[in-house]
C-alpha cells in the first residue's frame, strides 16, 4: 500500500476521531460516515472492509443484550440491587467498593462486555433508590471491568491472542498478572473514593429506606426468572469452557439468546427494541476505520518504529511496549495493535535471541489497561456509555477523559514498576 493511501487513512481517522471528541455529531453517525469515506477513496474494497468487522464481538454484544433485556423483565436486577445495597447498609462508599470488586472479579472469568451488561442495570437500580448520580459508579465499573479482565487468559481479547500465539496457559496469566492487578485494583478504587468523596453522600432517610425494602417484592416473574438463570448459567459456563468446547463467544452468546427467546414466550420485536443498536453500528464503523490504518501499514509502521529506537535494550523495549500499548489502546482498538505487536516481539527473539517473556506481560498490561483511558478505548466503555446516554446520563468524551486517563496512567506506572522488579532487575 503506497504512502498516499496511508496518509489518507490517517487523515480520515484523525478527522473522524476529532469530530467524535467534539461531540457535535452523534458518534455512530460520524463513525459510519468515516468508514464510508474509506470505501469511497478506495483505501480498501467493501469485501475487505467487512472482513475487518469483528463479528465475534458484535455477536457477543447482541446475544448478551438480548439475554439481559429478557432478564430485566423478571425483576432480578432490582432484587440484586436491593440485596447488595442492604449488605452495604446503603452506604454509597461501600456500594462503590463492593461493585468495583464484584465487577473486577467477574471480568476475570467472563468477557468484559458481558460483565458490564449484567452489572450496569443493577447500578442504575441502586443509584435510583439512593437518588444519587450514577455516573461515578459507571466510570468505576468500566475501569474495574478492564482491570479485572487483565488478570486471566480469558478475561480480555488481547490476552486470548497472546496466549494463542505463545502457548502461555491460563495459569501463566494467573500467576504473572493477578498480583499486580490486585494492587492496581485497590489503588484505583481508593482513588475513586477520594475523587468522588463529596458526591458519595446520600440523604440518611434514603439510606435507611433501603434497609427497609423487601428485595423479594421486586421479583415480578419467578417462572421466567428460573428460565433466565438456567440459560445464563449455561451461557457463562460456555464462556469459561469455550476453549475445550471449540465454540467462539459469539456462538455461545447468540445460542443462549436464541434459546431464551424461544422458551420465554416473549415476542422478538419487543426484545429487539431494547438492543443498543447505536452501539452495534458504532462498532462497525470503528472496526472499519481501524482496519484502514491496518491495511495501509500505519499500525505496523508505528510498532516497528517503536521497537527500532530501543536498540535492543531489554528494559527500554519493555517500557516502550508497555507505554506504547497503553497510549495506543486508549485511542484505537487494541486487537489489531496486539495482532501487529505479536509477530514483532517474536521477531526480536528470533533475530537477537533476547528473552522476550517479560514483553508479553508488558503488552498485555499496556493493551488491556490502556483501554481505560478514553470512552472509546475498550468495548466495555462504549457499551456502558451508550446505555448511560439512553437513560439520560450522557458521559462526554472530555468528562470521562478527565477522570479516567490519569487513573489509567497510575495503573501503567504501577505496571512499569512491577515489570522492572519482577522480571528485569
Amino acid at each position: 500500500m503506497n504512502g498516499q493511501m496511508a496518509l489518507m487513512a490517517v487523515i480520515v481517522f484523525v478527522a473522524t476521531y476529532g469530530i467524535i471528541v467534539s461531540e457535535k455529531i452523534h458518534r455512530t453517525k460520524i463513525a459510519l460516515v468515516g468508514a464510508l469515506v474509506l470505501l469511497l477513496v478506495k483505501i480498501m474494497p467493501q469485501e475487505e472492509a467487512i472482513a475487518k468487522v469483528d463479528f465475534n464481538t458484535l455477536g457477543l454484544l447482541i446475544g448478551m443484550m438480548i439475554i439481559v433485556a429478557i432478564a430485566m423483565r423478571t425483576g432480578m436486577f432490582q432484587y440484586m440491587a436491593v440485596k447488595l445495597a442492604k449488605r452495604a447498609q446503603g452506604n454509597p462508599v461501600r456500594i462503590m467498593s463492593v461493585f468495583f470488586a464484584f465487577t473486577a472479579v467477574t471480568s476475570a472469568f467472563l468477557d468484559n462486555v458481558t460483565t458490564v451488561l449484567l452489572v450496569t442495570p443493577i447500578i442504575f437500580s441502586i443509584t435510583g433508590i439512593l437518588k444519587i448520580n450514577p455516573v461515578p459508579f459507571l466510570i468505576s465499573e468500566i475501569m474495574a471491568s478492564n482491570i479485572g479482565g487483565t488478570a486471566t487468559l480469558i478475561g480480555d481479547p488481547p490476552n486470548i491472542m497472546i496466549g494463542g500465539a505463545t502457548g502461555l496457559t491460563f495459569n501463566d496469566f494467573l500467576i504473572n498478572l493477578t498480583p499486580v492487578i490486585i494492587i492496581i485494583g485497590f489503588v484505583t478504587n481508593w482513588l475513586f473514593l477520594w475523587l468522588y468523596r463529596k458526591e458519595l453522600v446520600v440523604d440518611p432517610a434514603a439510606q435507611q429506606g433501603i434497609m427497609q425494602l423487601d428485595e423479594e417484592s421486586y421479583l415480578t416473574d419467578k417462572a421466567l426468572l428460573r428460565k433466565v438463570l438456567i440459560i445464563l448459567t449455561l451461557t457463562i459456563g460456555g464462556f469459561v469452557a469455550h476453549g475445550p468446547l471449540g465454540f467462539e463467544s459469539a456462538t455461545i452468546a447468540m445460542g443462549g439468546a436464541a434459546i431464551l427467546l424461544l422458551i420465554s414466550g416473549i415476542e422478538p420485536e419487543e426484545i429487539f427494541r431494547d438492543v443498543e443498536w447505536n452501539t452495534i453500528f458504532f462498532f462497525i464503523g470503528l472496526f472499519i476505520l481501524v482496519g484502514g490504518l491496518e491495511v495501509t501499514g500505519v499500525i505496523r509502521m508505528i510498532a516497528e518504529w517503536g521497537l527500532a529506537i530501543t536498540h535492543s535494550d531489554v528494559l527500554l523495549m519493555n517500557v516502550l511496549i508497555l507505554w506504547l500499548s497503553a497510549i495506543a489502546s486508549a485511542f484505537i482498538d487494541n486487537i489489531p495493535f496486539v495482532a501487529t505487536m505479536i509477530p514483532l516481539i517474536k521477531a526480536v527473539n528470533q533475530i537477537s535471541g533476547i528473552d522476550v517473556s517479560s514483553m508479553w506481560w508488558a503488552l498485555s498490561l499496556g493493551a488491556c489497561l490502556g483501554g481505560n483511558g478514553t470512552i472509546i478505548g475498550a468495548s466495555a466503555n462504549v457499551v456502558v456509555s451508550s446505555i448511560a446516554a439512553s437513560r439520560g446520563y450522557p458521559m462526554t468524551f472530555v468528562s470521562y477523559l478527565r477522570i479516567a486517563f490519569p487513573l489509567m496512567l497510575v495503573s501503567i506506572i504501577i505496571s512499569n514498576i512491577y515489570i522492572y522488579f519482577v522480571y528485569l532487575r
